[in-house]
This record gives structure tokens, C-alpha cells and sequence, in this order.
């Protein structure tokens, strides 16, 4: 299966089957309130509408439009980074279904569009600028905005565009979309003719927005009062850096192992420069929190020249990247590159819990001197029951270990049996995961016992 088609798969499934873990209910409560709101315009644009029919085609183009918008609308709320809301899901899945609502909404949005102009030519008047100029504008506005929104997500790094122009662009245009789309509506009126199905879409809508100015206006606020001072930045491996904070002020950040954290350097927390970084540290250390961060551009080329005593700012803790704290429950680790940075939490933090299970590393990269913490996780071996695997894709004349890339027969060798007392965590780059993530759904590995983080911004 090609791994795009792969992936949405994998979102979708992974959404479904976390409902038979100990997420259950809140997987289906939220589940179901996603569902309920998207279909919530089309329910009250049909409560009391007294109008007949203009036949299926323009009705089914118009619910198109209105799904589209309510789509829109929740990409906010999935992006708002609200406490609790992807912890049943994994934010990796969240992100993953955050891109393909998007590509939803638009594909929903543009048809919308294009069946009512092919079922009623007339419509073609909310394009001409000689009827009504605004109109006109607007809606050819959104339908760029729409197509950059997609296209940019797409091909950021082919046209160059720096991730923190790309950020406070796609939030924009977002923002542009659904204030645009919303006048559309209440413009037109045909079903949202009443004022309490007006006040309705404006409720949602605001609604909506206003989750996107708390995570970018209100939070960084309530970040004030959490400040954090850089105190050492030591090199781990070629082009990877740690960078060691202590809160100030405050008792620090609870987080599980495993978990990220948004980071921000300067003065204040109100900037583009705000990136989200694993957690390297143990989870219980609180006087001193580790993020350790590749050099692969932009904003990460700078960390090595960040200097001690530098203000910082985080945000967090996010995601499900956690190990079972039941006893009895094994782990498989698979990490390439940077992805070692959420595993060697998980590893700190069972060492320092003195925890018994048992725990198999495979760990690969291009050469040895870009291969982190590799000094330190062969101390760990002796406080946890590790089995540790380092994979080398060049490998030194005296290397006496795995090399090649991360693959089947080398995963075969190492991976013990399928069971419902094993978790799995993968993190790496894509091509690794897809190739990972395969070969343990081919293995018969449940989705609920495989753990992605996927180290790519969507």
C-alpha cells in the first residue's frame, strides 16, 4: 500500500481502535461531538425552512459548502493545543487528521462551488465585479486562500518559506477563510435567513476563532508567570545540541517521559519563534529540563550559539508518547536519528524508577558521531533490563554491530513475540516510520499498542 494512502489509513484506525483501550469514553465523546458539529449547520440551515427544493444538485452543492465550513471551523479547535483533547488520540493522529480534514474542507469547499455554477450558471453573478464588487472579491479571495492553504502545507520547504512565516501565514489565511466564509453565508441567507440560525454560525464560528487567539494571544500571557533560564547548551553528536533550562520562580513542568513541549527563546513569549521540541530530560527531575535539538535549519541552526543565561518559555507538556506505568508491560523502541530524543526520557525515567520490564532498543543512523546519547543508554543498561541495538547506515572499519538502515530482517532478528504485553514506540523520519509502522501492522501489532511520533510539522 503506498504509505500516503498508508497514513490516512493508520489516522483513521488509530482513532478507532485507541477506543478499546482505557480511552474509550473519551475517544467516543469526542468523536461524537466532532460529528455532531459538523452536521449541526446543515441541521439548523433545515429546521424551519420553509422554501422548496431547487432540485438535488444545488442543495447537495450547498450542504457541501456548509460541511466544508464547519470542517474549517474545528481545524481550530484541533490545532488550539486545548489540555486533554489529543491526549486519547496521540498527537501525532491529531495532526495527521488535522491535514487530512484540511484537504477535506477544501475539496469540500471547492465543490461546493463548482455544482452550483455547473447546475445554475446564474451563480456565475457572485463572481462579477460589475454586481457587487466585495462579493466578487471575497469569494475569489477565499478561493486562494483556500488553494495557498493546501499548497504552502504542501510545498513549504520547495518555496523556501521559513516555518515561522509559514505558521503566521497559515493561521492568516485560516483565520481569512472562515471570517470570509462566514459573511458568505449570512449574505446569502437562503437557509440562515432567521436571527438565531445567524447567531448560530456566528457562535460557532467565533467560537472557533477564539480558540486560535487564546493559544496565540491569551497563553503566551499565562506564560509570564512560568519563566525558564537556559544554564548550559552542551553538543550530544555531530549537528545535535542539548539545551539544559531550570524554571525560575516556580516549581517547573509535570510531564510525562515520552512528551514535547513548545519552546520559545527571548525576553518575552509573544514570537514567531515558538517550535515544539522533545523532552530529553527524566520526568522525575523537576530542577532541570533537557531538549535535545538537531540543527537541520532555520530556527534550529541557532541553538548552539544560544547563550546561558537566555530566557525561554514552555508550553506544555503535549502528547501521548508515554509508556504504560502498569508493571508487566514490555516496550520496543525503533528510533532513527533525533527520534532518540522522547525515548531517552522514557529510558532516564524508568532508570531513575528502578522499573524491572523489559525494553529492546533498535537505534539507527548515518554514522556513529551522529548517533546521540549512545555513551549513556550503554551506562542504562545496567540500571534497566535493556537490550540495546545500534543500527549504522556507514558504520566505522571496527564496528561490530548492525548496519544498513533500519529494515525487516533486522527488525526480525530482535523484535520478541506479539502480545498484549508490549508496547511500541516508533520516532524518526518518515521514510523509517512508514517502513516501521508497516512491518509492525504486517507483524499483527494492535494500533493500540503502537506508539508513533512522526518529527515533521503537518
Amino acid at each position: 500500500m503506498p504509505a500516503c494512502i498508508m497514513t490516512r489509513v493508520r489516522t483513521f484506525c488509530t482513532i478507532m481502535d485507541r477506543s478499546k483501550s482505557g480511552y474509550r469514553s473519551q475517544v467516543v465523546i469526542w468523536l461524537a461531538c466532532y460529528l455532531l458539529l459538523i452536521l449541526a449547520p446543515l441541521l439548523v440551515a433545515w429546521i424551519g425552512h420553509p422554501e422548496p427544493s431547487r432540485g438535488f444538485w444545488i442543495e447537495f452543492g450547498v450542504g457541501l459548502g456548509f460541511v466544508g465550513m464547519a470542517i474549517m471551523v474545528l481545524q481550530f479547535v484541533l490545532t488550539a493545543r486545548v489540555p486533554g483533547v489529543a491526549t486519547p488520540f496521540g498527537t501525532d493522529a491529531m495532526l495527521q487528521f488535522h491535514r487530512q480534514a484540511g484537504f477535506t474542507a477544501y475539496l469540500f469547499i471547492l465543490a461546493h462551488a463548482l455544482i452550483l455554477l455547473v447546475s445554475n450558471p446564474e451563480y456565475l453573478s457572485f463572481f462579477d465585479p460589475r454586481i457587487n464588487a466585495p462579493r466578487a472579491m471575497a469569494l475569489v479571495t477565499v478561493l486562494i486562500m483556500l488553494t495557498l492553504l493546501i499548497v504552502l502545507t504542501i510545498s513549504r520547504t520547495w518555496f523556501r518559506i521559513t516555518y515561522e512565516w509559514w505558521r503566521l501565514s497559515h493561521g492568516a489565511m485560516a483565520l481569512g477563510v472562515a471570517m470570509i466564509g462566514l459573511g458568505h453565508i449570512l449574505m446569502v441567507g437562503f437557509y440562515i435567513s432567521s436571527f438565531w440560525k445567524q447567531a448560530f454560525m456566528v457562535l460557532m464560528t467565533g467560537a472557533g476563532i477564539s480558540l486560535l487567539l487564546f493559544s496565540r494571544v491569551i497563553n503566551p500571557r499565562l506564560m509570564l508567570k512560568q519563566p525558564y533560564r537556559t544554564v548550559e547548551i552542551h553538543q550530544e553528536a555531530d549537528r545535535i545540541w542539548t539545551l539544559a533550562l531550570e524554571p525560575v520562580g516556580h516549581s517547573g513542568l509535570k510531564f510525562q517521559p515520552g512528551q514535547f513541549v513548545w519552546l520559545t527563546l527571548g525576553d518575552q513569549p509573544y514570537s514567531l519563534q515558538q517550535h515544539p521540541f522533545s523532552l530529553a530530560s527524566s520526568a522525575q527531575r523537576r530542577d532541570q529540563y533537557l531538549l535535545t535539538i538537531k540543527a537541520l535549519g532555520d530556527f534550529t541552526e541557532s541553538i548552539r550559539r544560544v547563550q546561558p543565561g537566555t530566557s525561554a518559555w514552555l508550553e506544555g507538556p503535549y502528547g501521548a508518547f508515554t509508556p504504560d506505568q502498569r508493571p508487566g508491560i514490555d516496550a520496543v523502541m525503533i528510533a532513527g536519528g533525533i527520534g532518540i530524543t522522547p525515548i531517552i526520557s522514557i529510558l532516564r525515567t524508568l532508570a531513575d524508577r528502578d522499573d524491572p520490564r523489559r525494553l529492546v532498543l533498535i537505534y539507527g543512523a548515518v554514522r556513529l558521531d551522529a548517533m546521540a546519547f549512545i555513551s549513556e543508554i550503554e551506562t542504562l543498561k545496567e540500571r534497566l533490563n535493556l537490550t540495546f541495538i545500534p543500527v549504522l547506515e556507514h558504520p566505522p572499519e571496527d564496528w561490530h554491530g548492525e548496519t544498513g538502515r533500519i529494515n525487516e530482517s533486522i527488525m526480525d532478528k530482535y523484535m520478541p513475540p506479539v502480545s498484549e504485553t508490549v508496547e511500541h514506540f516508533v520516532c524518526g523520519p518518515e521514510p523509517m516510520m512508514d517502513l516501521v509502522e508497516s512491518y509492525l501492522n504486517q507483524r499483527g501489532v494492535p494500533i493500540r499498542k503502537l506508539h508513533s511520533e512522526r518529527f515533521k510539522i503537518v
